[in-house]
């Protein structure tokens, strides 16, 4: 799928802060002239927050592996054709938070359904689109149920199926991020979610500034 615009995603575990850097780092881009789509897996269109219910409700514990990640990728298929391949195409640049690696890291890994089924429905819901970089904001898997914890503990809210995993859960995930990281280091740029929202902006800025024309 070719695409005139820029498209960049964060990813991370839960609590990590990226939707905080990504609202940053789309505020600087505006601020520079740029036309800025953000979005949100699972999530983004009308139709994908539908969706997004159905799998973040903390009483759909029974929905099963397999379920999730078709789900997640309907999801994702609505997001690319209504939203991120129209804004693409009119140049605009593109910031998601999530993208397929968390299917990758969290079902493909996480849940064990492996990475080629993964890759098999991307092929499908993306058509070939890949981020033009990606930024993990690394955090510890304790660290992330820690913050995602006290957060739902401050504003109570239904969407916690995926905080209530297991810690053996959470830290399959955590190391499939960082084999990622290793096997793509060109796209996927780490930085250390563990300082100030202010020097991780900074850190951020350095691997994007690259891409901004």
């Amino acid at each position: 799928m070719a695409s005139q615009g820029l498209f960049i995603t964060f990813e991370g575990m839960d609590g990590s802060g990226k939707t905080t850097q990504m609202h940053r780092l789309a505020a600087r881009l505006r601020g520079l002239g740029r036309t800025v789509l953000e979005t949100a897996e699972p999530g983004g269109t009308p139709i994908g927050t539908k969706i997004r219910r159905i799998l973040l409700d903390s009483a759909n514990q029974e929905l099963c592996a397999s379920a999730e990640l078709l789900l997640y990728f309907a999801s994702r298929a609505q997001n690319v054709d209504e939203w991120i391949a129209p804004a693409l195409q009119r140049g605009e640049v593109v910031l998601a938070d999530r993208f397929t690696d968390s299917s990758l890291v969290y079902q493909g890994y996480g849940r064990g359904l492996g990475a080629e089924n993964v890759l098999a429905l991307d092929r499908i819901a993306c058509r070939g689109l890949k981020p033009n970089v990606t930024i993990l904001v690394d955090i510890g898997a304790e660290t992330s149920l820690a913050r995602a914890h006290a957060r739902n503990a401050a504003e109570p809210h239904c969407e916690t199926r995926m905080d209530e995993q297991s810690v053996e859960f959470h830290q399959r995930v955590y190391e499939a991020y960082h084999a990622l990281a290793e096997r793509e280091p060109e796209r996927v740029k780490v930085v250390d979610g563990r300082a100030s929202f202010d020097e991780i902006e900074r850190a951020v800025w350095a691997v994007v500034g690259a891409y901004v024309r």
